[in-house]
């Protein structure tokens, strides 16, 4: 697989950020001629992943969230998107619906919603040291699910 294009954003740990995030996404993807539910799914995956960074990531502090999108000519969208907040200490835990570190104020299904939409989704996480959550979906052809 060839990467045909890239871009790189770093947006703060705002929540009106993850608005801003989600449809430079959707801009970038657009390249690709997705169709409007392959669109769909991409930002509401990524409004899910920089959600977190922002939520649980860094929590009441702020830092960086630093994104990269990769064209390719499978042809796919990969998304990483990484903070350098707290980290994960259970991922397999952290990724089963309805589990949240704040009890009450989140429904805890960001993970769960990120695999809905995606064709693959991978996270890497060091307690202290943040998280990298990589999305990827592919154009046309091979469906999510099929």
């Amino acid at each position: 697989m060839k990467k045909i294009n890239e871009m790189k954003l770093t947006v703060e740990s705002r929540s009106i950020n993850e608005g801003f995030s989600r449809a430079a996404l959707a801009a970038f993807a657009a390249l690709l001629d997705p169709t409007v539910e392959e669109l769909s799914d991409i930002k509401t995956a990524v409004s899910e992943a920089v959600t977190n960074a922002v939520v649980h990531g860094y929590r009441e502090q702020m830092g960086l969230i630093f994104i990269t999108a990769t064209l390719t000519d499978r042809p796919s969208v990969r998304v990483r998107i990484r903070d350098k907040g707290v980290g994960i200490a259970d991922i397999a835990k952290a990724r089963q619906p309805l589990f949240t570190t704040m009890a009450g104020e989140r429904a805890g299904l960001g993970f769960a919603v990120m695999e809905s939409f995606m064709d693959r989704v991978a996270v890497r996480s060091k307690p202290g040291a943040g998280t990298t959550v990589t999305l990827e979906k592919y154009i046309g052809g091979k469906r999510h699910g099929g």
